[in-house]
């Protein structure tokens, strides 16, 4: 399965965030505290050149507390600041405009001596789709201004916002890459969300999470799964397994595989796993 999702939106967006971008003093990119590499736009580079940017790491509490420390440092080490949020419940909000504030303070102070005033800082929020950029803004604002929903695509424009008197941000639409280079990226963007159920093959996204989580969190998956003797199934057989325990057949009275499948994505995004990240900071490439 070959997994893309490029609507023609998303590159209407593409170019008025370039038009745009003369108009804001810093990025804030959010991404995916699970993915932050496979949720961070390649294209983004190009588009905003040299612009100050901060990194949101969003979705926090659902990310491995430790990997998303060092995820912080990694990024510390390639002269980014990273801060991990919780959007959907309000956490560490205020560390974004601190953050913010830092990469401006020297432009502030050479106004500062010029007896100029700094004015509300511009920030531009980007973001692919479903990581949870309007809930982030709402939260902000402290009301509900922003059109939020639970799958990608729901912002379609951009619209400037205030936030208090000193931060002005500017909502843009979700925006994904033409193609993605790797298809382990595609694979970790559709199990989070990121792209639209109806495009994909649910049974190979789900198997995909099974083989991470086995390498990687067993002792989770084991404790989540509970079918014995896990270790030793082929891939049917485990969707077989996970089918007959939650009573998933067909007509024929056989394992019904694309439910288990369903099963097993939805189990992961609710966190029912626990905390896990997709993306380990050994394999991050340069940013």
């Amino acid at each position: 399965m070959v997994i893309q999702w490029f609507p023609g939106h998303m590159a209407k967006a593409r170019r008025e965030v370039t038009e745009k971008l003369k108009l804001v003093d810093v990025i804030f990119e959010l991404v995916d505290a699970r993915i932050p590499l496979s949720s961070s736009n390649p294209m983004l580079e190009e588009i905003i050149h040299q612009k100050k940017r901060v990194i949101i790491l969003n979705k926090s509490d659902a990310a491995d507390e430790k990997i998303t420390a060092e995820w912080v440092a990694y990024f510390k080490e390639k002269g980014l600041l990273a801060v991990p949020v919780n959007a959907q419940q309000g956490k560490n909000l205020h560390a974004i405009e601190r953050a913010a504030q830092e990469l401006m303070a020297e432009k502030f102070a050479r106004q500062k001596e010029r007896g100029m005033r700094p004015r509300a800082i511009r920030a531009m929020i980007l973001g692919i789709p479903n990581v949870g950029k309007s809930t982030l803004i709402n939260r902000l604002v402290k009301k509900n201004i922003a059109k939020t929903g639970n799958k990608p695509g729901v912002t379609k424009a951009q619209q400037w916002i205030k936030v208090g008197k000193t931060l002005e941000l500017l909502d843009t639409p979700g925006i994904l890459w033409p193609k993605f280079e790797d298809q382990e990226v595609g694979f970790k963007l559709a199990l989070t969300g990121a792209i639209k159920d109806d495009l994909l093959n649910m049974e190979e996204i789900a198997l995909y999470g099974l083989h991470f989580l086995e390498k990687n969190y067993p002792n989770q998956l084991v404790g989540w799964l509970s079918i014995p003797d896990y270790a030793d199934k082929t891939d049917t057989e485990i969707l077989a397994a996970i089918a007959t325990k939650h009573g998933y057949f067909d007509k024929y009275k056989e394992p019904d595989y694309s439910r288990a499948a369903e099963w097993v994505v939805r189990e992961i995004r609710q966190q029912k796993i626990g905390r896990f990240s997709f993306d380990l900071p050994e394999k991050g490439e340069e940013i």
